[in-house]
């Protein structure tokens, strides 16, 4: 086999390349309509009027992204190839790593906002705006667009000592140092973030429980409790096996853990049904 090959385990590895790609198509497939559908009714149907809207947004643009660089790894999987040089791995891997770390911050903003809105209504007033919210969501772009420049420096010299023909797997093999702190890092981020999302799920759900004047003022209590579940679920499911196994640099299970955690992408539109009475109406006729 040669050297511009993905595996050299014979059938066993080329059955499992198969499988990534066919993974990789069907969440592309499935999730760019959605993304891109989703992302149309909330800005033309509903507007951008609230903080959870933002995120929402955010994350819908985040998925979008992330299937855009779908395409590239169903290429290099179902050929074993990587014809597009050292530059073009090395964007195509920062596109992927950019969203896939924004949808989970986004998906724990979505959980804070709800957490303010029904915790603190009237101490986050100040805090819950429009405005602020944009703020917050650029700030998140600029940090993971920063991280990314010492971050493709240091791929590129991996990428570049197999000459260009090998891309998305050569993390696993390079044994470097700083591959193992991305790993360590991106546990630890993926565990912080969960545990946000369980202290907003515990006091979002006492509140709406226990303080019964308070909480009869919560509209959708249903649906309230519908998104922190999908959140809980999204880490619970997607990212905690991941980040667990990148701790415990179980090579073997990251390649085929960051693949099925793709899957996320074409979830995430139930958070925006969820958010929302008549998702599929104008925001004008909702309530009518």
């Amino acid at each position: 086999m040669s050297n511009n090959t993905v595996g050299e385990n014979g059938t066993a590895h080329d059955m499992q390349s198969t499988a990534y790609a066919l993974m990789y198509g069907s969440v592309m497939a499935l999730g760019l309509p959605l993304n891109a559908v989703s992302l149309w009714i909330l800005l033309r149907r509903h507007g951008i009027t609230s903080p959870s809207t933002v995120f929402m947004v955010n994350l819908a643009i985040s998925d979008l992204l992330l299937v855009i660089s779908l395409p590239a790894r169903v290429f290099f999987y179902a050929t074993g190839t990587w014809p597009l040089g050292s530059l073009a791995c090395v964007c195509f891997t920062m596109l992927f790593r950019n969203n896939f770390r924004s949808s989970i911050i986004f998906i724990t903003f979505i959980s804070v906002d709800r957490l303010l809105a029904v915790v603190y209504p009237l101490r986050s007033r100040r805090v819950r705006t429009t405005a602020n919210a944009w703020r917050a969501a650029v700030l998140i772009w600029l940090l993971l667009y920063t991280v990314n420049v010492p971050e493709s420096v240091k791929s590129m010299r991996i990428v570049n000592g197999y000459n260009g023909s090998l891309c998305f797997e050569f993390r696993h093999r390079s044994g470097d140092s700083h591959i193992s702190f991305l790993h360590s890092f991106f546990s630890v981020f993926v565990l912080t973030l969960l545990g946000v999302n369980i202290v907003c799920t515990v006091l979002v759900t006492w509140t709406l429980r226990r303080r019964v004047n308070e909480s009869a003022k919560v509209d959708n209590k249903v649906n309230v409790m519908l998104i922190l579940a999908v959140n809980l679920l999204m880490f619970t499911i997607f990212f905690l096996p991941l980040s667990l196994f990148m701790f415990k640099s179980a090579v073997p299970y990251i390649t085929p853990m960051t693949c099925f955690a793709t899957v996320n992408c074409c979830l995430d539109p139930l958070l925006y049904y969820f958010s929302f009475d008549g998702f599929w109406k104008r925001k004008e006729d909702v309530g009518t």
